[in-house]
């Protein structure tokens, strides 16, 4: 049979586009470790409905041009619902955030509640506002491996130093390149960038192995819109990280 050229043409041109470049967001497969020394996770406390945020948004989104990222630090935003009330619906605000805050104070990580506000390993970090740099400590604490496929992910962590405790894996899904254009409230008229921000967050026990410690997750579903993944590790449910791990998805 005679093959007609433009008909290959068509067929090997519907193949192209449905080969590996243009696979589906969520078929992605990545690996990151942590190293054995502790990276510092910084968490941002943060609302669209403030207007001393933006500063602290804007020094956030400098670790994209930090070559210690993801190596010696892992950011995440996560964007608190109580600002909502002055006029803005923050979308990217969620209650649990919020709450997360307050349970910072609880645990003595902090004095008080207030936006922008900063932990560096579940600790009140106010150096942001001296203009400080922030300077990583990086004690020994043990690796922490990540694989994902997909949403499916995978954790080893070999602690160094750290007893039987039970441990918690915390698995966060980033959002990357962010903009809001704000219509109302404290910041109204202005165009707000936002990167690292938490759109969803899992988590589970890990169980004890010959190595350590090891479980298996799924990403929450905002995954579909995420472009990076943070993970740490915390005894029991408190809010102190023992180690952390992070990387792109894309």
């Amino acid at each position: 049979m005679k093959r007609h050229p433009t008909l290959i043409a068509i067929v090997l041109l519907l193949l192209a586009f449905a080969g590996p470049g243009h696979a589906d967001s969520t078929d992605r497969s990545i690996e990151v470790s942590s190293g054995q020394h502790q990276v510092t996770l910084v968490e941002l406390y943060t609302s669209e409905g403030c207007s001393s945020c933006p500063p602290a948004d804007r020094w956030m989104s400098r670790f994209l041009e930090d070559p210690r990222l993801w190596r010696d630090v892992v950011p995440v935003s996560f964007h608190v619902d109580y600002w909502d009330w002055i006029g803005w619906q923050d979308r990217f605000a969620k209650p649990a955030w919020s709450e997360r805050q307050r349970r910072h104070v609880r645990e003595g990580n902090g004095d008080v509640v207030y936006t922008p506000g900063f932990f560096a390993n579940g600790r009140e970090w106010r150096g942001f506002f001296s203009r400080e740099p922030l300077e990583p400590t990086r004690p020994r604490t043990g690796e922490l491996r990540l694989q994902i496929r997909g949403r499916d992910v995978s954790a080893q962590f070999a602690p160094s130093g750290v007893g039987s405790d039970d441990l918690m894996l915390h698995v966060a899904v980033l959002g990357m390149n962010l903009e809001s254009r704000v219509a109302a409230g404290e910041n109204r008229g202005k165009l707000l960038q936002h990167d690292f921000v938490v759109l969803g967050l899992s988590r589970r026990a890990l169980d004890r192995d010959e190595g350590g410690y090891r479980g298996e997750l799924r990403l929450p579903p905002q995954s579909e819109d995420a472009g990076a993944v943070a993970a740490w590790v915390t005894v029991r449910d408190r809010l102190r990280p023992l180690q952390a791990v992070g990387g792109y998805l894309r």
